[in-house]
């Protein structure tokens, strides 16, 4: 920042009180928010000036993942020892090239994975334009991509013993437990503290999509696996990394006394996805198609509870209550019958069946 902007900066726009750092600059969240409109402040100290917005506690989660798009997005645009001018995703040039790795990045994900990390661009953009640091959206060639309905992702209720007979560490299969127990998301399971934990009436609180606040209960394979895993903790993540955090965090995602970190969503995904490989390709025996093939995912884990609850007759307020969602509109695509369950209803029925 110049010293003419420092001197000409608006004051009204407020302090947020926080430090950044840009290399060997250090920059005040709430300088950047006074800047001369039309300035133009570092992208790594920008990525910062917008996280620094998503600061309550109702917005943790999301502010947990918007932070893993910009970290991608500075990484790329701004490395280390660089310094790079938010500025320059202005022009056409900066927008192409943000296209262009946007969609190396994401492309080949999920249809609700490249969305969620254009939205969480896109928001910041917005916050960016309206402090007049950008003139144009540069995300502007970027599109969200539809989702066709997926009929298949519900596990069947034997793969899901399968799962839990599976050889894994502590952690893994105690998120997976709770996962399929309560239905929740897993961004909502990996945001949970300890203090946020009702082991007495097997259940707690949650941040929902929203960030409306609810309720999830589980069952007794949970109720016997997170004593073990908390091993006496009384504050914290309940699901943390395996090691010491690496890079500064929030005090929120660490455990104060082992320093290791709240275990991030991608990482859960990836271990998940790995060690389920076997179960999901059974007819797979070369270790490099096993390797290239993919397994399960986390979602597969609330889709399959959702609609195996529905199969076994719970009703549409209940399933409301379980899943969290607002609408049974939203619901819809999770209470369709499995193809197991529709061909136990076709054998019951058929009456021409032996025996």
């Amino acid at each position: 920042m110049t010293e003419s902007s420092r001197q000409n900066a608006s004051p009204n726009l407020g302090q947020v009180g926080m430090l950044i750092c840009d290399g060997d600059v250090r920059w005040d969240v709430g300088e950047l928010h006074r800047l001369e409109r039309g300035g133009s402040p570092p992208l790594p100290a920008a990525a910062a000036a917008y996280l620094a917005t998503l600061s309550g506690p109702e917005q943790r989660n999301t502010q947990r993942a918007y932070r893993s798009t910009l970290r991608a997005l500075t990484a790329e645009f701004a490395p280390p020892g660089t310094h790079v001018l938010l500025a320059e995703l202005d022009d056409e040039q900066g927008s192409d090239r943000l296209a262009a790795w946007f969609a190396d990045r994401w492309s080949g994900r999920a249809a609700a994975t490249f969305n969620r990390h254009l939205d969480a661009l896109r928001s910041a953009v917005t916050f960016w334009m309206d402090q007049g640091w950008l003139a144009a959206d540069p995300t502007r060639r970027l599109w969200r991509r539809g989702r066709a309905p997926d009929r298949t992702r519900a596990l069947a209720v034997a793969d899901i013993e399968a799962l839990f007979d599976l050889e894994a560490p502590l952690r893994e299969k105690t998120l997976w437990t709770m996962l399929y127990e309560t239905a929740a998301r897993a961004s909502e399971a990996l945001g949970l503290d300890i203090e946020h934990l009702d082991r007495r009436n097997r259940r707690a609180r949650v941040t929902r999509k929203g960030s409306s606040v609810d309720i999830i209960v589980w069952q007794t394979r949970t109720a016997r696996l997170l004593p073990k895993l908390l091993a006496g903790r009384g504050n914290g993540p309940v699901f943390l990394t395996e090691r010491r955090a690496r890079v500064a965090l929030a005090t929120g995602d660490l455990d104060p006394v082992t320093g290791r970190a709240r275990l991030s969503y991608r990482r859960a995904e990836e271990i998940f996805n790995q060690l389920t490989k076997p179960l999901a390709h059974p007819d797979l025996t070369d270790p490099a198609d096993l390797a290239a093939a993919p397994g399960w995912t986390l979602h597969d884990l609330r889709h399959s509870a959702l609609t195996h609850a529905a199969e076994n007759g719970a009703n549409t307020g209940t399933l409301l209550a379980y899943s969290g969602h607002a609408s049974v509109a939203s619901l819809a695509r999770y209470t369709r019958v499995s193809p197991d369950a529709l061909t136990r209803w076709q054998a019951r029925r058929d009456l021409h069946r032996r025996g």
